[in-house]
C-alpha cells in the first residue's frame, strides 16, 4: 500500500546513536554507516519546521558493562564526553533538539532509547502520537526503540532510507526489519513526504529575487534530490 505522508504538530523525529564511534574512524563502525548522514539531513529539515527533534545517544562510562574488557560484547565506545561519544559534525541538528542519554549506568547495557528513563514521559507530555526513527544500528538500537515504542502506544515509521546494520551474522538486518514490521512498525523513505514548498518559481515576476539568488536555490533543490536518490517514488509499506 502506498500513501503520502503530511506531518502533523503531534509527529516527532527520533535520531538514534549517529555518533563518531559508529561512524568510519571510530572504534565501533558500522558498515556504510555515514551514508544515513545526508538522509537523515533531509529528515531534520523536514521536521524542523514545526516538530521536535529528539537525539539518542550512547553516553558509556569508562567501566560500562558491555565493553569486552568488562565482559561485554563490544570494544569501549561512547565514552562519557569522549570526541567518539559525540554526534557527527555533518549531522545538523537543531539547537532545540533534546538529547536522550542512554546506557549511563554501568551494570546495566541499553539498546532501546525509552530505557534511558523519560523518553516516553517526554513523548506524552508533548501529545506526541506517532514517532519517526532512524539511525543506527538496525538490528540493536533502532530494533529496540521501534519496539518499545509500539510497546507504549506510539504509532511508529521507521525509516527505511536511513538506517544502518552491522549484520555480524549474515541476515541479522533483514530479520529485524520483519520482526519490526510484523510487530506494526510501517516503512517509509523520503519520497512519502510532499516536496517541501521553499523554492522559489522559475520564472518570478517582479518579487526582487535575483538571479544569483536563484542559482543558489535551485543548486539546493538539486542537492536534495540527489540525496534522496532511489526514493524519490513515494511508499509507505505496511
Amino acid at each position: 500500500m502506498n500513501e503520502e505522508l503530511t506531518l502533523n504538530i503531534n509527529d516527532a523525529l527520533l535520531v538514534v546513536d549517529v555518533q563518531n564511534d559508529f561512524l568510519p574512524g571510530g572504534s565501533l563502525p558500522v558498515p556504510e554507516g555515514d551514508q544515513v548522514i545526508p538522509i537523515l539531513n533531509d529528515y531534520i529539515d523536514l521536521f524542523k519546521r514545526k516538530n521536535q527533534i529528539y537525539a539518542v545517544r550512547d553516553w558509556h562510562p569508562a567501566n560500562h558493562i558491555s565493553f569486552k574488557e568488562n565482559g561485554g560484547s563490544w570494544p569501549p565506545h561512547c565514552i562519557q564526553e569522549s570526541e567518539g561519544a559525540r554526534f557527527s559534525s555533518e549531522l545538523r541538528l537543531p539547537i532545540n533538539v533534546v538529547t536522550i542519554s542512554k546506557g549511563t549506568n554501568p551494570e546495566k547495557e541499553n539498546y532501546s532509547s525509552f530505557e534511558a528513563g523519560d523518553l516516553s514521559s517526554r513523548l506524552k507530555l508533548s501529545q506526541i502520537g506517532r514517532v519517526f526513527i532512524g539511525g543506527l544500528t538496525t538490528e540493536y538500537c533502532v530494533k529496540n526503540t521501534v519496539l518499545d515504542a509500539i510497546e507504549q502506544g506510539f504509532e511508529v515509521f521507521l525509516l527505511s532510507d536511513a538506517i544502518r546494520g552491522f549484520d555480524l551474522h549474515p541476515g541479522d538486518s533483514e530479520n529485524a526489519l520483519k520482526l519490526m514490521t510484523s510487530k506494526g512498525a510501517k516503512t517509509t523513505t523520503l519520497g512519502s513526504f510532499p516536496e517541501p514548498l521553499d523554492i522559489p518559481s522559475e520564472e518570478p515576476v517582479n518579487r526582487g529575487i535575483s538571479e544569483k539568488s536563484l542559482i543558489r536555490a535551485d543548486k539546493k533543490k538539486k542537492a536534495r534530490l540527489r540525496s534522496r536518490g532511489p526514493y524519490r517514488k513515494a511508499r509507505v509499506e505496511h
